[in-house]
């Protein structure tokens, strides 16, 4: 491989909800030992901050000295992360299906987008990882070594993302759950600022029918044959 061997690693996974794209992310962060930079969870603690300084998704534009006071740390683990606004942890907080959606409309905003993206970036060259969104392969890291752009049937997304909910205890209706998927996926194709979209460079997977293991199993063939594996001493920077 041509570049040089003090460089980090970046895996790049980008997908529609529900395509089980955090599942992939994650089983293959911890194959590798990676830091797993769960992208979408920026954008949910961005949101929490946002509507904590009185402002709706709705509103025409973010005010700069919002996006700015932003008080976001990341503390990188193998195949996960811990995430703090200010001195409050807010990993687990910031999984509630509410606040989920109201990222998803935050993010479509070009100005919260550009506020993330420096942070994003910046994970990219301290520690390998695997990094998991929208716009992971054609934005935030588009000279990543591995791209994958990950895909399922809506009706099983939905159904997916039905379960999960149901195992933390909601339990709305299915035809909910995929008409709201499906409203996210027309505001993540059709937003103005990093649209979703897969990279030309990018293996697509479709997961439909596939095995969590079966899918880990394609993207470390791909792995292996683009970057190698193991690394050779040197190469690999662990996120502890």
């Amino acid at each position: 491989m041509s570049k040089a061997s003090c460089e980090t690693i970046v895996i790049a996974i980008d997908g529609p909800a529900g395509a089980g794209k955090s599942t992939a992310a994650r089983l293959l962060a911890e194959h590798l030992k990676f830091f797993l930079l769960d992208t979408g969870a920026l954008y949910r603690v961005m949101a929490l901050h946002l509507i904590r300084s009185g402002i709706v998704p709705d509103a025409e534009t973010i005010p700069e000295s919002a996006l700015a006071s932003l008080d976001l740390r990341i503390e990188p683990e193998i195949a996960s992360m811990r995430l703090f606004l200010g001195e409050e942890e807010v990993t687990r907080m910031i999984r509630d299906e509410w606040l989920g959606i109201q990222a998803s409309r935050f993010s479509t905003k070009p100005e919260v987008r550009r506020a993330l993206l420096g942070l994003q970036r910046a994970t990219g060259s301290k520690w390998n990882l695997v990094a998991e969104g929208r716009d992971m392969g054609t934005v935030v890291f588009p000279n990543a070594q591995v791209k994958f752009f990950i895909i399922a049937d809506l009706g099983e997304r939905a159904k997916r993302r039905h379960l999960e909910l149901l195992e933390r205890g909601d339990s709305p209706p299915l035809d909910k759950v995929k008409d709201e998927m499906r409203a996210r996926d027309h505001r993540d194709e059709s937003r103005q600022e990093s649209p979703l979209c897969k990279a030309s460079d990018a293996i697509t997977i479709d997961t439909t029918n596939l095995t969590p293991q079966q899918v880990l199993k394609r993207m470390m063939d791909h792995v292996e044959t683009k970057i190698g594996w193991p690394l050779g001493e040197g190469r690999a920077k662990s996120p502890i």
